[in-house]
């Protein structure tokens, strides 16, 4: 199996975990239930691709903690965020490690430059939790999952 095959067939198997997720609400005696579309329109966001997204991250470096992010917050390397170049902020993103089957759910609250190397970068926390502590980048999938509403900071 070539990678790229393996990559959509993993996709494929999240995407199967998703729908598996998602339960029809209780509703009241004459009232009709809401339709799975509505369900799914509050969770999944609307601009999500059809495709996961791959590409390399990176993470945090240590001179970055306690540093406001673009959303305000002060980043922590024990919370598990991200910085993404187009990703709405409070958008929950999965990212998986393709290697390692490894993945994390980490929440967008910064920007990062476009680079050409990479485009995602993990706090410590997330890195750590799919291997990529101590490893520079590694290639990942990134899949948008819903999108926050970020608490403005104190």
């Amino acid at each position: 199996m070539t990678g790229r095959s393996t990559i959509y067939m993993l996709a494929a198997g999240i995407g199967l975990l998703l729908t598996c997720a998602v339960t029809t609400p209780a509703v009241a005696a004459g009232a009709e239930p809401a339709k799975l579309e509505e369900v799914l329109e509050g969770l999944i966001l609307k601009s999500s691709p059809l495709e996961p997204m791959e590409g390399f991250a990176s993470y945090y470096a240590k001179r970055f903690e306690g540093r406001r992010t673009t959303s305000g917050h002060r980043y922590h390397p024990d919370k598990l965020t991200a910085a993404h170049e187009s990703l709405p902020l409070g958008t929950v993103v999965r990212v998986v490690n393709p290697a390692t089957h490894q993945e994390v759910h980490v929440t967008i609250t910064d920007r990062c430059a476009r680079k050409a190397f990479h485009f995602i970068d993990l706090s410590r926390a997330a890195a750590k939790k799919i291997g990529l502590w101590g490893k520079g980048r590694i290639k990942v999938v990134i899949i948008p999952l819903l999108q926050e509403k970020l608490e403005k900071p104190t």
